[in-house]
């Protein structure tokens, strides 16, 4: 059934029209689907469209009354590439507006990693559940998904982890997850820690870059000092912040962390703090702080135990390290006032030199955004802090799991369709194969590192370019430029099939007051008119309608005596400029995209301009 927290969400902000318009039902599968044109109803849903996304915003759940399982699917942006890349949450106060916040990350940290994929996320609404229980939720969500399986690409996120998707692959087959179990030839994400590794790679080139910054007022008086020397405070001990500690030895040998951070607590020790330790206990029990604290007393005593300990966790950002990463999910980490509801205020804040962000912390939303400039112009610009925004640094996880896509499973190496959703089945045919799959994971890992490693170097290095090049720019909006930029260069690649959208047809003796209903139901700028062979003939427009009505009634008139029968048509194939010069050259704002006479969809200056940078395009296209 659907969860009670999104129908009661649900019926409050869309009216009974769009359920009874919207809703479709596919066996006890119900979805309602909303696209960049439905502007009143995403804003219902507390998404504010722009020229990015999103393009499709997903209700789904499952009708079944044993089990509530549903939530969301927002695709953002698909510039970059078809698909969406992004992580499935499964936390109980979801909305869709936090996913398309989330959405709009994934858009730009897969734009930031260069990777040949849009932007999307997922939402499952639950609560802490039974093992058992979550498997379940975990099968019927990737039933549901199995429906945008050709624009939307799951991996894990918070509340989720690897053998959840080797579930979503079993039910959808194994080139429709990432972050697999090496048993499916996956990569592993949570488990080979791809996105703390990031982090860790992202301070080491920094160290490197950071003495350019000096040219800047705030940096001219910057020490940076030997790696072997650099301390590190860690807010958030999970799967991004444990294993970024991990890490942070292997990388820079003599570096230490100085400070952690859970739910229960915090640790501070200037020397250093036991990681391996800490580790261990992390993957025993989930939480380090109190329990560490607890074992180290019991077996001495409180006046001789040396780190410093809190149960106030935010209190760890009080304290002194060369670098700090967030990497607890927080929307403000940082604040200039408490109305912002920071881990911290900026006047209570340690003495740091970098913020390296493993939280996922961007927004879209604009007060969100405002707040954030606020902060940094007062750590960045005025203490000389410098801030690595999280999708240029914590991009490890997408793209270790982007390689499960990039390297294709071979052919003899996917699940036969007939033993998809078969657990039991499938555990049998993936031992038989357990060589090659062992072997397509470790071809991935490898690619997976390199790309890794280079990406993210790569985006140190031009987050320094830019902030040097344009003194007055801050942080998150060099990161957004660097994202953008590579938006707009795929855009211009594009073509109609990347672009379209689907279209309503109509037989040519269909009547115009069925045409017209439509037009007005879908907000639809044309309707295509299909002969009795499938075939284009015409469409229909609201100026059709309204001519045809001007000489008498139209009630009984069918569509081929009004239609426009010289139509505009878009190939698949064409460049995104090239419809640009079409709908401006004919003034139209709308055309089929046509194939060998087959309507396969259509392309609107409404569509190009929430999502592909009209703007920028029709400029190229009067160049």
């Amino acid at each position: 059934m659907i969860p009670k927290q999104m129908e009661l969400f649900l019926k409050l902000q869309l009216p009974e029209r769009t359920w009874n318009n919207r809703l479709v039902r596919e066996g006890s599968m119900c979805f309602m689907d909303f696209g960049p044109t439905d502007i009143d109803r995403l804003n219902r849903l507390g998404i504010e469209p722009d020229y990015l996304g999103p393009k499709l915003v997903a209700c789904l759940w499952d009708d079944r009354p044993d089990l509530e399982v549903g939530g969301y699917l927002v695709v953002d942006n698909l510039a970059m590439g078809r698909p969406s890349m992004g992580g499935i949450r499964m936390l109980p106060d979801l909305t869709p507006g936090g996913i398309f916040n989330l959405a709009r990350g994934m858009t730009l940290k897969n734009a930031a990693a260069n990777l040949p994929y849009g932007g999307g996320k997922a939402g499952i609404i639950s609560d802490k559940v039974s093992p058992e229980t979550h498997a379940e939720i975990i099968r019927r969500f990737a039933r549901l998904l199995f429906r945008y399986r050709d624009i939307f690409l799951p991996g894990p996120d918070v509340g989720t982890n690897d053998a959840d998707m080797k579930i979503v692959a079993i039910e959808n087959g194994l080139d429709n997850a990432l972050s697999k179990p090496v048993d499916m030839g996956g990569n592993r994400v949570d488990q080979l820690g791809a996105a703390g590794g990031g982090l860790i790679i992202a301070l080491d080139a920094l160290l490197d870059e950071l003495p350019r910054l000096k040219i800047l007022p705030q940096f001219s008086n910057l020490d940076v000092p030997s790696k072997e020397k650099i301390g590190v405070l860690l807010q958030g001990f999970g799967a991004v912040g444990a294993h970024a500690a991990r890490q942070l030895s292997a990388r820079l040998p003599g570096a230490r962390v100085v400070g952690v951070s859970d739910t229960s607590g915090f640790l501070y020790d200037p020397e250093g703090l036991p990681i391996d330790e800490l580790f261990a206990l992390w993957q025993k029990q989930g939480i380090v702080v109190q329990p560490y604290y607890q074992s180290k007393i019991n077996n001495s005593s409180i006046g001789s135990f040396k780190p410093k300990y809190s149960n106030k966790p935010n209190d760890l950002l009080r304290e002194t390290a060369f670098c700090m990463i967030p990497a607890a999910p927080m929307a403000h980490y940082l604040g200039c006032d408490i109305t912002t509801h920071p881990s911290i205020t900026i006047d209570q804040m340690g003495d740091w030199r970098i913020i390296i962000e493993g939280a996922n912390t961007y927004s879209p939303i604009a007060d969100r955004k405002s707040i954030r400039r606020r902060m940094e112009r007062e750590v960045y610009r005025k203490r000389g802090v410098l801030i690595a925004t999280d999708y240029l640094v914590n991009s490890g996880g997408v793209i270790y799991a982007a390689q499960e896509h990039l390297i294709r499973t071979p052919s003899h190496l996917r699940i036969p369709d007939a033993l998809l959703g078969r657990s039991n089945d499938v555990d049998d045919w993936l031992k038989q194969h357990e060589k090659d799959f062992q072997a397509l994971a470790q071809k991935r890992l490898a690619a997976a590192q390199k790309a890794r490693e280079d990406v993210i170097k790569n985006n140190m290095h031009e987050l320094v370019d830019l902030l040097i090049k344009v003194p007055d720019m801050l942080p998150s909006e060099a990161a957004e430029q660097i994202s953008i930029t590579r938006i707009k260069a795929k855009e211009k690649n594009r073509t109609a099939e990347d672009v379209m959208e689907s279209i309503i047809t109509l037989h040519s003796t269909e009547s115009v007051p069925q045409a017209a209903r439509l037009l007005v139901e879908t907000g639809c700028p044309i309707l295509a008119v299909l002969n009795s062979r499938s075939e284009l003939v015409g469409v229909i427009t609201n100026w059709d309608i309204t001519k045809a009505a001007s000489f008498g009634p139209i009630d009984n008139v069918p569509l081929s005596q009004i239609m426009t029968r010289q139509v505009i048509t878009a190939a698949p194939s064409d460049s995104i400029l090239d419809i640009v010069r079409k709908l401006e050259h004919n003034e139209i704002s709308a055309m089929p995209v046509v194939d060998n006479a087959k309507v396969l969809g259509m392309v609107s200056t409404d569509v190009l301009t929430r999502r592909s940078l009209y703007r920028l395009l029709q400029s190229q296209a009067h160049g």
